[in-house]
């Protein structure tokens, strides 16, 4: 009954993309043949040699609980992570690894946000940002961006949305949903804002590995001076193609790693000691298999692209990192369905194409950005295919009014 439970459950919604994942579950549970471009994990399995890794760590008994914030074996592999592909020195007192990114993006607001703080989050944005920082007793301050402007934070926007109740900046790039990628200058544009504000940032790089165009970057080595009040996120999810292995980890400094292992302690407790093993493997050793992968992924995304300009009503940026394509579906609005029903939100496109095309899409409302539709096109490429086709029939069924 609803009267047990606590306030803060009003404000907050169930994950949107886990929430379709279930639905579509469902739906091919009972015979109907649904493609997913709704959930963000790749088709990839795990490298092989780092699934080896997870079952010789079952075959040698690391079966057992270790420390709440991971074994010295894995803060060394991460911290050798750190120091190769970002230039970046921790030591073990500033690494945490936790059940996933996820956990420790939420850790680190559980253990700094007090009732009135606010979080600066740019849009579009991960779903669980603003619910993570509702949850955590502070305020979601939404950051508009725009598509012009390669769906990034401008300075401008960002001196308007801070103010002194400002306890976080949240950065993603690559970001999800819309692949864009900061450039080391559009960062240290962003740190020259927040240079003599008080406030921490944190960046969430768990997409770091899957860059089409461009380069990299991070806050804590493009502006070191600022490495005391950042929180660098990452983790094996997507990379390595090890979503369900649930392994991130954070890095700054010792004073909130040191509060968020404390957290840390009192809730989950240490990350599976299986894939921490594995993932010791996975960071020591250079991705070779990357470039083959990304490669991939990258003639999905022009397939992907292609493929849009060809769709009635619907128009896309070529996004540089990631696996998503954000779209603007805004040219739909006033379409009437073979149904008679009239398209009027990013919503309604959605359930249409899930309906009549038979694929699965996250409408931009759950990114805090209406008209928009995340296709991820992380899935094979016969069925990538098959999805665009049936995405493009669908559409040129409705009835799209003529624009004056």
């Amino acid at each position: 009954m609803t009267r047990y439970l606590a306030s803060r459950m009003s404000s907050v919604q169930p994950s949107p993309t886990i929430e379709l994942a279930l639905n579509l579950q469902q739906m091919k549970a009972e015979g109907h043949d649904i493609i997913s471009l709704g959930q963000g994990e790749l088709d990839f399995a795990t490298p092989g040699h780092i699934a080896e890794a997870g079952i010789a760590a079952i075959r040698n008994g690391q079966t057992k609980y270790t420390a709440s914030s991971g074994t010295p074996e894995l803060k060394a592999a991460i911290a050798h992570k750190f120091l190769r592909d970002n230039d970046l020195q921790f030591s073990a007192a500033q690494i945490i690894a936790g059940n996933g990114a996820k956990q420790l993006v939420f850790n680190a607001l559980l253990a700094t946000l007090d009732p009135g703080d606010e979080v600066v989050i740019p849009a579009p944005y991960w779903v669980s940002y603003p619910d993570m920082v509702r949850l955590a007793g502070g305020t979601p301050i939404i950051a508009p961006t725009r598509a012009q402007d390669g769906w990034k934070l401008t300075p401008e926007t960002l001196s308007e949305a801070l103010s002194p109740l400002t306890k976080w900046v949240l950065l993603n790039s690559p970001n999800n949903p819309t692949g864009a990628l900061y450039s080391k200058a559009d960062i240290a544009a962003l740190c020259d804002v927040l240079a003599d504000h008080h406030t921490l940032i944190m960046a969430d790089d768990i997409y770091e590995m899957i860059v089409h165009e461009g380069s990299f970057a991070t806050p804590a080595k493009v502006r070191p001076q600022l490495a005391d009040r950042i929180l660098t996120v990452n983790g094996v999810s997507k990379g390595y193609a090890m979503t369900g292995w649930r392994l991130g980890f954070a890095a700054g400094p010792e004073w909130l790693v040191r509060a968020m292992d404390i957290l840390q302690s009192q809730s989950t407790s240490n990350a599976s000691a299986i894939s921490q093993a594995a993932t010791v493997t996975a960071l020591k050793q250079t991705p070779d298999f990357l470039p083959e992968r990304n490669a991939r992924l990258k003639a999905r995304r022009d397939m992907v692209i292609a493929a849009i300009a060809d769709m009635p009503g619907m128009t896309a940026p070529t996004p540089p990192a990631g696996f998503y394509v954000f779209v603007d579906c805004s040219g739909l609005f006033g379409a009437r369905t073979p149904q008679g029903t009239v398209l009027e939100t990013d919503i309604d496109v959605a359930d249409y194409l899930l309906v009549e095309g038979r694929i699965g899409v996250v409408p931009g409302t759950a990114f805090g950005t209406p008209g928009h539709l995340r296709l991820a096109y992380a899935l094979e490429d016969d069925r990538l295919r098959a999805a665009m086709h049936r995405a493009t029939d669908a559409l040129r069924k409705l009835a799209i009014p003529v624009a004056a």
